[in-house]
């Protein structure tokens, strides 16, 4: 009714549901663009999505997206696609059991369906171990999936250098994006065949050109086409995709290193093609950090605990009415804030099998042996035997020690600003020397000698 506050209609939302027997009501007050305030109630039998209604769809078929992703349907019955290459990021947070993992899967198949190893490849991190491990073997794979979280910052430094790398010959070829230089490089491809043919063609007899009417089609010779083997510039870039199932995990073995690798993807990694997948079942500030959170604006929330942690994932409430089980809100990519309510596409692991399997038949892993390089030399630095080489910051770290007074870990991490397995490497390195005594868990260790006399 005219006159009526939109904050007394927010707090009647658990009136609404008691008088509607609802499990729980959303409350959109206003609705974005109208003069109205949208009330979603969700019905007592949550219908099943699955991937095949969506890849089979209409939508999906007209889909002008350069990577598609089903993601589900939407409260009308619409079904929600989505562009990749558009998001260019995506945040996934939700509590145990409510579809994020699913979810993610569903993610991975609508790549696998639409997208051959030229055009997308994968870097998935699993810290569960357990999650991905089926996909081990696929031929979009760059490498085997990442378990260990002490490895996750290499990957992270070799998507940073490619990135670079990719920006550089697109600076040379003179184009902006990773779209304009395949499809200039496609044209430049055509163009180089069709000369070589016709420069073949001039150079053969006008007898040699009318015996070619008279060979049958199966016995015609081929035209080779010279190609110029010296070209650092590569035909085509594929898409690359990184997906990390666990966030959580990763920011509690290198924090500073994880959050940095990320958060320099997500600002530049657009244009070069690559792109973050990012799930969590933690979605508090200190794993979805401001800096995280201010570079991925595309993100997706299942249900949580708490209106805190919805605004944490969403800066809006309402994840906190969700009722699970692949019931989700979608932030749409375009700046606009507007949540779309969804229910998330169900994909059996009996599917993905399938799918895996018969890709692995079609075609072997064609693993980058650079990528395994920088993984293996990140950690030969985590493992340095204490015996070798001094760690070029072992003179600050005294110094930090002597003027504080504490000796930890955390200490070095935050005042050198390193990540943690460098910090704790010169602290063992301190330990084996005698300067400092052994771990004492949460307290600082003993300082064991006179740091003024070092």
């Amino acid at each position: 009714a005219p006159g009526v506050k939109v904050g007394k209609i927010l707090s009647l939302e658990n009136d609404i549901a008691l008088g509607l027997k609802a499990m729980a009501v959303r409350i959109q007050a206003p609705v974005p663009g109208k003069g109205t305030v949208g009330i979603e109630v969700p019905n007592k039998r949550a219908e099943s999505v699955f991937l095949r209604d969506i890849i089979e769809s209409e939508d999906w078929a007209k889909s002008k997206a350069e990577i598609p992703i089903a993601l589900g349907k939407e409260v009308s019955g619409r079904p929600l696609i989505a562009d990749l290459t558009k998001m260019p990021h995506l945040l996934v947070a939700g509590a145990t059991g409510s579809g994020k993992t699913v979810c993610i899967n569903t993610i991975i198949a609508s790549l696998l369906y639409h997208s051959s190893p030229d055009d997308v490849r994968f870097i998935m991190v699993d810290p569960k171990i357990v999650e991905m491990q089926v996909f081990n073997d696929l031929p979009h794979m760059l490498i085997p999936v990442v378990t260990d979280p002490k490895k996750v910052p290499g990957a992270l430094k070799w998507l940073i250098n490619e990135m670079e790398r990719r920006y550089q010959v697109f600076a040379e070829v003179g184009v902006r994006n990773i779209s304009g230089f395949n499809e200039k490089q496609r044209k430049k491809r055509l163009e180089e065949e069709e000369r070589s043919a016709q420069a073949a063609l001039e150079e053969m007899s006008e007898e040699d050109i009318l015996g070619l009417d008279k060979i049958p089609d199966a016995e015609a010779p081929a035209i080779e086409v010279p190609r110029d083997t010296d070209i650092e510039i590569p035909e085509k870039y594929p898409y690359i995709v990184c997906i990390i199932d666990e966030l959580a995990d990763l920011m509690m073995v290198a924090a500073q290193d994880v959050e940095a690798g990320i958060v320099r993807l997500a600002q530049l990694a657009r244009a070069a093609g690559i792109h973050l997948i990012i799930a969590t079942q933690r979605p508090s500030v200190n794993v979805i950090t401001g800096l995280i959170k201010a570079n991925l604006p595309c993100r997706i929330a299942f249900r949580v605990s708490s209106k805190v942690d919805s605004r944490t994932i969403l800066d809006a409430n309402g994840a906190d009415q969700l009722i699970g089980r692949g019931d989700m809100l979608f932030n749409l990519p375009d700046g606009s804030g507007k949540l779309i309510r969804s229910q998330g596409c169900f994909v059996s692991d009996d599917e993905i099998n399938n799918i895996v399997d018969f890709l692995k038949q079609n075609g072997e892993p064609q693993y980058v042996e650079e990528v395994q390089q920088q993984l293996e030399s990140d950690e030969g630095d985590d493992v340095t035997e204490l015996g070798e080489e001094e760690d070029d910051l072992f003179p600050q770290a005294l110094e930090v020690i002597r003027t504080t007074g504490r000796a930890s870990t955390s200490m070095l991490q935050r005042r050198l600003k390193i990540g943690y397995n460098r910090a704790a490497r010169i602290m063992d390195l301190m330990e084996a020397r005698g300067i400092v005594g052994p771990d004492n868990g949460s307290k600082p260790r003993d300082i064991l000698m006179d740091l003024e006399s070092l």
